[in-house]
């Protein structure tokens, strides 16, 4: 059976050997290793995966893409989930387990995906991802630059991340109008509170670094007026005429953690 891409699903289905030796190099499968892999699509990298693992399990949309991997592995060795990542619990998966999670992202649902799988962050061990190379450079950048925003903030808080390599449209079949990469995340261990551990309130810190960017242009002491005075951002050591883009992760976290000092309740 022949398998168009369909549109709805943004499928560009990786064909370069290259590319998948990389990419399974990257994730380092072990044979127990507890390994799930996003949008499997016609299988590229599933195969070479399956080589070096025991079992491995799928995530998959397309029904049809789904019906094709029953068919062609043995229920022992690959559990398909037919369903949207999107809404997908992945704490279901082999409980009390530390996750590898790789994939091949859809471009159209790349952002949101990304924060929905930072909830599972306790889970996961290192998740090796392929998105458009704009959205990688968004999440590695650094404060400064105009990269630099809610998404870089919001994962450089959860995770480790490295952008590995970039991988051009002839990689695909078929070729995406843009430029891909590979990253890498990889789970922070928070051992403590403070400026490089867990947040006090993570709702509080999502929601301030939310409403900071909302409005990036701005000084952060207009854009943050609703939240507090140039007293608090002073004693959080934050410039009050800086924008949103000039403050580090730890800036927000510790603007955060004063804020739910201040208000415990």
């Amino acid at each position: 059976m022949k398998h168009r891409a369909r549109k709805r699903f943004g499928q560009h289905f990786l064909a370069s050997p290259g590319v998948i030796r990389k990419i399974v190099a990257a994730i380092d499968p072990h044979p127990e290793d507890t390994v799930v892999e996003i949008g499997p699509g016609l299988g590229a990298l599933t195969e070479p995966l399956l080589a070096r693992l025991s079992h491995l399990h799928v995530v998959e949309i397309d029904r049809d893409l789904a019906g094709l991997l029953r068919m062609r592995y043995a229920q022992d060795r690959l559990t398909v989930h037919e369903a949207d990542a999107l809404a997908f619990d992945f704490g279901q998966i082999a409980p009390g387990a530390r996750m590898k999670i790789v994939g091949n992202l859809p471009y159209n649902i790349s952002t949101p995906l990304l924060f929905h799988l930072a909830q599972y962050a306790d889970r996961i061990e290192m998740m090796c991802l392929m998105l458009q190379k704009e959205v990688v450079e968004r999440m590695v950048a650094q404060p400064g630059g105009s990269d630099y925003g809610r998404l870089s903030v919001m994962l450089q808080y959860r995770f480790a991340l490295e952008k590995l390599f970039v991988v051009p449209p002839g990689a695909f079949v078929p070729p995406p109008r843009v430029e891909s990469a590979v990253v890498r995340l990889t789970p922070k261990s928070f051992a403590e509170n403070g400026a490089q551990g867990r947040v006090k309130d993570f709702s509080v810190f999502s929601q301030l670094v939310s409403a900071a960017f909302a409005q990036r242009r701005k000084m952060v002491r207009n854009a943050l007026a609703a939240w507090g005075d140039e007293v608090w951002l002073v004693r959080c050591g934050v410039d009050p005429q800086a924008r949103a883009e000039d403050l580090s992760v730890a800036d927000y976290i510790r603007l955060a953690d004063a804020l739910v000092e201040r208000s415990p309740a």
